[in-house]
């Protein structure tokens, strides 16, 4: 009888940062799978478990692993940081599952870098906002640029995912020219979040022309707020509209 395939969310990254159900999933797994990183993070509170992983580039073997574990009887969990439906493994997942229509899949979701890093500046994500990748490994860099101009033309929250690494040092600079070249304000108010629930663990509000200047990596989570964004309190507030009252 075939087991059963569940592309799961870590969260970001400690246990604590677990929904119950992700918790509960994990320790009646049979194959824990997933990328070098997330599985060293598991292993830390599941250390009894079988695990698989390998690095960045291997997902499609990842996933074909997937389904031949369950094809032999096994549970099996594709593990993700973050939510597995945002930037990670839950789609290429389903893809192919037209392949395997025998094969049971669950989504389990879990706390991505946009809620949690959100939580530690402040409630910059109030409202509208808009998700983009800065990583062109997958999708066209063109693409990438249209969609940078058409949210800040639309004055959304933007929140950056894979901002840099060491082959796209240039990418957040010229992200950030193209989101003032379409209508956001030099001072407008932002947060960079890094290592979000892990060691190391760090924060920083700053304008949109000194987020220019930074290095970041891909451990790192980058807000731009909207005209409604403003800096109280030394946290990172984009304000609903309520008219409140000291």
């Amino acid at each position: 009888m075939a087991g059963k395939i569940y592309a799961l969310g870590l969260g970001p990254g400690k246990k604590e940062g677990l929904t119950v159900e992700a918790y509960s999933i994990l320790q009646d797994a049979d194959l824990i799978i997933g990328h070098d990183t997330y599985i060293d993070i598991v292993r830390e509170y599941l250390p009894d478990k079988a695990f698989f992983k390998s690095p960045m580039k291997t997902e499609t073997e990842r996933i074909k692993r997937c389904y031949e574990e369950a094809l032999s009887g096994k549970n099996v969990c594709l593990i993700s940081s973050g939510d597995p439906g945002i930037y990670a493994m839950a789609s290429p997942l389903l893809e192919m599952s037209e392949k395997y229509p025998d094969i049971s899949i669950e989504v389990i979701p879990g706390v991505s870098a946009l809620l949690s890093g959100a939580a530690i500046l402040g409630a910059p994500v109030s409202g509208d906002c808009a998700l983009i990748s800065l990583s062109d490994l997958l999708t066209p860099w063109e693409k990438i640029e249209k969609r940078l101009k058409t949210a800040a033309l639309g004055d959304f929250v933007i929140i950056l995912y894979n901002p840099g690494s060491k082959k796209r040092k240039e990418h957040l600079k010229k992200a950030v020219d193209i989101m003032i070249e379409n209508g956001k304000d030099e001072e407008t108010p932002c947060g960079i979040v890094r290592n979000i629930g892990r060691a190391g663990e760090e924060a920083r509000i700053l304008t949109l022309s000194e987020l220019k200047k930074i290095e970041v990596d891909m451990f790192t989570t980058v807000f731009v707020g909207n005209s409604d964004t403003r800096i109280i309190n030394k946290r990172l507030v984009t304000k609903r509209g309520y008219a409140i009252n000291g």
